[in-house]
């Protein structure tokens, strides 16, 4: 059989009413009270979590000077792939000589339509496999790069978290050693099919993929810089029951029991509701003070103006008299 909550009572069959018969606690209720209590500790202390990882995510974007120049630099990278990242020239008989400049766009629709067959072929070749290894690690890597980029964006939401820092010169060193191999191994190439088809075919790195590079090596550094000297994050006060939520944290890791941290709970909101008060009070007597200094005022400017009245009515009677 059941028993009663609160003082241990074995309740019967005939014990059909919500009161225990014992201690007469209302069963259907008891514990609710507190079962309130502590869902609206653990919404408080969701809302004190959710809380720091908001202010860290506004300090990683506008936090400050610094979050708002790496936000700047980690996009800027973009710009320069729609550049010439890369230029081939090539022609050969009954072919007249074509140049194309080769940018992220083109790049990516090479790809997408690329026979990788063919190309898995052509890397068998024993004269140009090599280099259409070098063609195919160039192609991977400079992809890899710009998705990179994006990842490295999306990542600033938690720039300002415990491994922000490790993230962004990770994602950020990897960038660059993408890029560099990119550059090296499509140079590779270039110069491995000329000097099978030097009339045929030449190739060069654009302007695009040294700016590119530059700029990867700029979102670096600046990260370091970051890193070392750190962006501040401004945290917004959170309360647990009128606790500060980092005092109610230290209580809990303590292990301090429930019914002391309702008592503190309880002088916590007591003291909030009277420094409300003692404000509240405080800003009724300054708007007393405030309507007597004007009514001072006012009956001021009325005693001044009687009196130059006063003064006229004597002067002109004084003339009257001397007339």
């Amino acid at each position: 059989m059941a028993t009663c909550p609160n003082c241990g009572y074995k309740l019967k069959l005939t014990d059909w009413k919500p009161d225990c018969p014992q201690c007469k606690v209302n069963l259907v209720y008891y514990g609710m009270e507190e079962g309130l209590l502590n869902d609206a500790d653990k919404a408080e202390v969701e809302h004190a979590h959710m809380q720091k990882k908001i202010d860290r995510l506004k300090a990683s974007f506008v936090g400050s000077p610094l979050s708002i120049v790496r936000l700047v630099f980690t996009i800027l990278p973009l710009a320069p792939l729609f550049l010439t990242l890369c230029s081939l020239s090539y022609n050969g008989p009954f072919i007249e000589q074509k140049t194309t400049n080769v940018n992220i766009l083109t790049l990516y629709n090479y790809v997408s339509s690329l026979n990788f067959d063919s190309l898995f072929a052509m890397m068998k070749s024993a004269l140009l496999g090599r280099g259409f290894t070098f063609f195919l690690v160039s192609m991977i890597t400079a992809l890899l790069s710009a998705v990179l980029i994006i990842v490295s964006l999306i990542s600033l939401v938690a720039a300002c978290g415990p491994k922000g820092n490790i993230r962004s010169i990770t994602l950020s060193s990897l960038m660059v050693i993408l890029a560099v191999v990119s550059a090296v191994t499509f140079t590779r190439f270039s110069n491995s099919v000329h000097s099978v088809f030097p009339e045929f075919y030449s190739g060069s790195l654009g302007i695009g993929a040294f700016i590119y590079i530059f700029f990867l090596v700029l979102l670096l550094a600046l990260n370091i810089f970051i890193a070392k000297k750190g962006i501040p994050v401004k945290y917004k006060q959170t309360y647990i029951g009128g606790i500060p939520s980092e005092e109610y944290f230290e209580l809990v890791e303590k292990g301090t029991d429930k019914a002391t941290l309702r008592e503190m709970m309880a002088d916590a909101l007591f003291a909030k509701e009277m420094q409300e008060y003692g404000e509240a009070e405080a800003e009724k007597a300054a708007e007393i003070i405030e309507e007597e200094k004007e009514a001072a005022q006012e009956a001021a400017k009325e005693i001044e103006e009687a009196a130059e009245d006063a003064a006229e009515e004597i002067e002109e009677e004084i003339k009257e008299e001397l007339e």
